[in-house]
């Protein structure tokens, strides 16, 4: 488990999210700039996703572990030439042009699958709290996420894999109950963060995936 750093504590972007989420929806994902993604804190943000992910249970654990792989590919990637790695879409376009072994190509578009996923859940989390009568039984949200974001890449073993780990997903109030510090007898707050949060993570997942396509990656 990553320890959370005191730093990003105060990174400028927490401006959005008060004490209650402080822990948990921690970095927002960081605005685009010219079209590109800096690198340092995207890779911030999407750690954030994995101690999100560790409070859900065993349900999320092969997304998380597959995540946190990635970003350590990434990170290693960085660290070669930071200057040249500064933002995610240089570092992608630095190395299909020097290398043969697309590391961080592959770690990115697997990266991105898993945050579209998780994307996708909480979208319908929040969307369904618009209908006045939100459900506790969130386990086809999260068939519907996985159906549209990772089945298309996945083989046989690892869908059933995940059918069986989706029948133990939190209902709506476990999940929302432990992304906060404290209970709360309102969850409105709780699902305007979210919406706050999914906006630059949505964002962030769209210039990705734009980015591949147009480089044929």
């Amino acid at each position: 488990m990553l320890s959370p750093s005191s730093s990003n504590g105060d990174n400028g972007d927490n401006g959005d999210n008060d004490d209650i989420l402080v822990n948990e929806i921690e970095v927002l994902f960081p605005d685009i700039i010219e079209n590109k993604i800096k690198t340092t804190e995207f890779l911030t943000a999407t750690r954030g996703i994995v101690r999100i992910l560790e409070k859900f249970g065993k349900v999320f654990a092969p997304v998380k572990y597959d995540i946190q792989g990635n970003i350590d590919r990434l990170a290693t990637k960085y660290a070669t030439n930071k200057e040249r790695n500064a933002t995610l879409q240089d570092m992608i376009l630095n190395e299909k042009t020097t290398e043969t072994n697309l590391i961080a190509t592959d770690a990115l578009i697997w990266l991105t699958r898993g945050l579209h996923m998780i994307l996708l859940f909480f979208e319908k989390i929040v969307q369904d709290v618009e209908t006045g009568i939100p459900t506790e039984d969130l386990v086809a949200f999260l068939k519907q996420s996985y159906k549209e974001a990772l089945e298309p890449y996945h083989g046989w073993m690892a869908r059933q894999l995940f059918d069986l780990l989706s029948r133990m997903v939190p209902t709506r109030s476990q999940l929302l109950r432990a992304l906060v510090d404290k209970q709360l007898d309102d969850n409105t707050t709780i699902i305007n963060h979210m919406e706050i949060y999914l906006t630059r993570l949505r964002t962030n997942v769209s210039i990705i995936q734009s980015f591949y396509k147009i480089h044929d990656l």
